[in-house]
């Protein structure tokens, strides 16, 4: 029962960041929004360059964890690559 798509439409469908916000923190529990943040903030410093070591030595994480951001990124295609290739102000992916 994936329903990644149906969320994935009510996100899109919101126009308001903290309403996102909000919702998201209805849904996850505390320890898995720290995670997803934590895969966030790993992705988001691959796609600025960071090297995995450097990323795994600044979050407290094992090269493992980083691993799949790495992989995600470097997908033909990757929808995680266009979006941080997007011009946009670092504030408004990480707010």
């Amino acid at each position: 029962m994936d329903r990644i798509v149906d969320i994935a439409r009510v996100f899109a469908a919101t126009r308001n960041p903290r309403t996102v916000e909000h919702l998201l923190r209805a849904l996850l529990t505390e320890s898995e929004a720290r995670k997803l943040s934590l895969r966030w903030d790993i992705v988001r410093f691959l796609s600025e360059g960071e090297s995995q070591r450097v990323i795994a030595r600044r979050l407290g994480v094992s090269l493992c964890k980083i691993t799949r951001g790495a992989r995600e990124l470097k997908k033909r295609g990757s929808t995680l690559k266009r979006l941080f290739a997007q011009p946009a102000s670092s504030s408004e992916r990480t707010s």
